[in-house]
């Protein structure tokens, strides 16, 4: 399976950093192509819970497997092109916090998608959306 790493500093502490990922009503603020959340069953930073991910018309059906706050939060997600876990950790760095992800993808079409996604820093990249969640974190830290 093919994983991805990537990180980034953004100057905020780690509990505003974790509020702020785990707010599925901002996604669509900083994940690509996101258009709303739906089925929401808990909190999307608690263990257990489960929503559905709107790209336009296609759906990613999200679980969160586990949960730490303010420091950890892995979850397995899927539609048709891209489907797999994010495990991200959040480590306080000095003034601020270190935010670390690896993203898995599952099967031969989101390995591809993954490889795409996983290329260069562009709006909608691995990289561009975690670098667009850091602006937005450090603009309203």
């Amino acid at each position: 399976m093919p994983t991805f790493r990537l990180s980034t500093f953004a100057a905020a502490p780690p509990e505003r950093v974790f509020a702020m990922w785990t707010d599925a009503d901002r996604f669509p603020e900083w994940i690509g192509g996101v258009t709303g959340v739906i089925d929401r069953v808990g909190p999307a930073s608690a263990a257990g819970s489960r929503y559905t991910v709107q790209f336009g018309r296609m759906a990613s059906p999200t679980e969160v497997l586990e949960a730490e706050r303010p420091r950890h939060i892995r979850t397995r997600f899927g539609n048709a092109i891209l489907k797999g876990e994010s495990d991200v950790t959040f480590t306080p760095d000095g003034a601020g916090t270190r935010i670390d992800q690896v993203i898995t993808t599952r099967g031969f079409v989101s390995a591809v998608f993954g490889w795409i996604f996983s290329t260069g820093s562009y709006q909608g990249s691995f990289q561009g959306e975690l670098e667009t969640f850091r602006k937005l974190v450090e603009r309203e830290a």
